[in-house]
């Protein structure tokens, strides 16, 4: 049966035959929505679902067993890549593993509850929600993007799925008119790194420096709406914009996770993480935990740099997982 809650009386058609899909052979209620500009649920309330549909504890802020969550107070993380994973630069510039989503789904929502990705980009967090049966929302400004996303969701069914996941073309600024306050357990995103891409790649750290990134610009869109067009200041000041809109959405002390790295400028380290947490703190939201994702088991072909005379750590080889959540109201 159709899940109510979802508002089917709003998305019928999209649900039953999303655009993705029309001419496939399997017509029954699909969970995976698009929406694109100029549909009629643009700028509308999803009236997605968002309570759990498991049976853990009232005061449990997952389903974790006490072993996985051992394991997971470990401050240094590593994942690997998998066969659906996406790693082609020419299909999208920045990528993360279908597991360091999954990870960080299951660390902090329950079955059946809502996860939205402000900046969805290939769809991987779309990915981590149906297999994990999780109600998730993600947005993108550019069109190929979100039917990425859809073509990845259907490649990937999930039978035991009884959760949507949708994926919006629409700007982040604009995510509270489709989600209703209170109803968020969890937004997870890999932000765009102000404009680490928007300049010619030059390969200094890589071994063979003739291959086919070498010169290209990998930046998403010049939209004047990308945060990866920014310097890091304007960059700052808009994602506070965003987050701030953001946080009446969540729940009480529901988390809010993202993945940035640093990044160097003309010789000069451009701290983005902690341009992020005083920004994000300042639009009322509470640090709690910064993670390391040691990526040294997923990059490829690091060649020497900076020797002799210049020290300088690899960048490609760590970023960071900032965790934050909405905090609780002080009740006197």
């Amino acid at each position: 049966m159709a899940n109510q809650s979802i508002g089917y009386s709003a998305i019928t058609e999209r649900a039953v035959e999303p655009e993705v899909n029309r001419g496939s052979k399997n017509k029954t209620a699909q969970k995976q929505i698009t929406v694109f500009e100029g549909d009629s649920l643009h700028g509308a309330n999803l009236g997605i679902a968002s309570e759990r549909l498991c049976k853990c504890g009232h005061t449990h802020i997952n389903c974790m067993s006490p072993k996985d969550w051992l394991k997971s107070q470990i401050g240094v993380w590593q994942f690997f890549y998998e066969s659906r994973d996406i790693r082609d630069k020419s299909v999208h510039p920045a990528t993360f593993p279908i597991s360091l989503a999954k990870k960080i789904i299951e660390l902090f929502t329950h079955q059946g509850q809502l996860v939205i990705d402000p900046f969805v980009g290939s769809g991987t967090s779309l990915i981590a929600a149906n297999d994990l049966n999780r109600n998730a929302v993600g947005f993108d400004l550019q069109k190929k993007y979100v039917e990425l996303c859809a073509n990845r969701l259907q490649k990937n069914p999930n039978l035991f799925n009884a959760c949507t996941q949708v994926a919006v073309q629409d700007d982040a600024r604009n995510i509270a008119k489709y989600i209703s306050p209170n109803t968020v357990s969890l937004i997870w995103t890999s932000p765009p790194y102000a404009n680490l891409l928007n300049r010619s790649r030059q390969n200094k750290s890589r071994r063979n420096r003739n291959n086919e990134q070498l010169g290209k610009v990998e930046q998403y869109s010049q939209d004047v709406r990308d945060l990866g067009t920014m310097a890091i200041d304007s960059y700052a000041a808009a994602m506070g914009d965003i987050f701030e809109g953001l946080l009446p959405l969540l729940k009480e002390k529901a988390h809010c996770v993202i993945n940035v790295p640093d990044m160097w400028w003309e010789n000069q380290r451009i701290t983005i993480h902690v341009s992020l947490i005083e920004e994000l703190r300042k639009r009322g939201y509470e640090l709690r935990n910064i993670i390391i994702w040691d990526r040294t088991n997923v990059v490829n072909g690091i060649g020497i740099f900076g020797w002799p005379s210049n020290y300088i750590t690899m960048g490609v080889t760590f970023e960071y997982l900032l965790d934050f959540w909405k905090p609780p109201q002080k009740r006197y």
